[in-house]
């Protein structure tokens, strides 16, 4: 992992290529509850023209459920994976293969739920996956983190604590971005292009280590210290000027191809 904070912005992709997605802190500033966020209607048609250019090798690559991502990007149905690949759709306007929320996980959110009885703390459920959000307390991180890590010693073997930075996460050990973007890379679409993945945040970091080792270009938003990812952009509003330019090139090369 890099320590340095001056990882070179990305230069265009040449050649087939194929684009994975974070989506919040990435294409969406956060905001103190995930629902709180709002897609515009240049995002979704910028979406599209990328895909469109891909041949389809566009998928996202989140923590949130497939469900919600539909909802935030609709009427897009494209290709993603949810809850750091516990569920996938890899088919556009396809089937989900979605993930259900064990007991013990169930169990576990309502005594944490008891126990952050503050209206600054959101906590989510996310069928394996239980998320809380302190971006609008951050003053209740380190109390959060601290009932996380206490609870994962009462849980069967197979789960594991991520912190990030306005939040903590108790997932299965089997939910990692790179697993996803890995599955993605051996499907139709997919195979043979050069995997370019942009992501913000710690969740984010295993989907830059597997495109590292797929020749890849990996882009962290924001980066704060250390980093596998190779490039950086310094805001949400970069990353989305950087796909903007390279949607744009995609479509001169695609017109000086065709002209006579």
């Amino acid at each position: 992992m890099s320590m340095s904070p001056n990882q070179p912005a990305p230069a265009v992709p040449q050649g087939p290529w194929a684009l994975f997605l974070d989506i919040d802190g990435t294409l969406l500033e956060h905001a103190a509850h995930p629902d709180a966020v709002v897609v515009g209607g240049e995002l979704r048609s910028l979406l599209t023209r990328l895909e469109a250019q891909l041949d389809g090798a566009l998928a996202f690559i989140t923590g949130r459920s497939i469900a919600a991502v539909d909802h935030l990007f609709q009427p897009l149905r494209l290709r993603a994976a949810g809850l750091y690949g516990l569920e996938h759709r890899l088919v556009r306007n396809g089937p989900v293969e979605a993930a259900g929320e064990p007991a013990d996980i169930a169990a576990l959110a309502q005594e944490i739920e008891a126990e952050l009885a503050n209206a600054d703390v959101y906590i989510e459920r996310k069928g394996p996956i239980l998320a809380i959000h302190t971006r609008a307390a951050p003053q209740l991180l380190e109390r959060a983190t601290r009932l996380v890590e206490q609870a994962l010693a009462r849980l069967p073997a197979g789960y594991r604590v991520l912190a990030g930075n306005a939040g903590v996460e108790l997932m299965p050990l089997e939910a990692a971005k790179g697993a996803a973007i890995r599955r993605f890379m051996q499907g139709a679409a997919f195979a043979g292009r050069r995997p370019v993945f942009l992501g913000d945040d710690t969740s984010d970091e295993n989907g830059f280590d597997a495109i590292n080792e797929m020749n890849g270009i990996s882009v962290r938003i924001r980066p704060r210290g250390a980093t596998a990812a190779r490039h950086a952009l310094a805001s949400v509003d970069e990353a989305l000027a950087w796909l903007d330019m390279v949607s744009q090139r995609n479509a001169e090369r695609s017109t000086s191809l065709i002209a006579p």
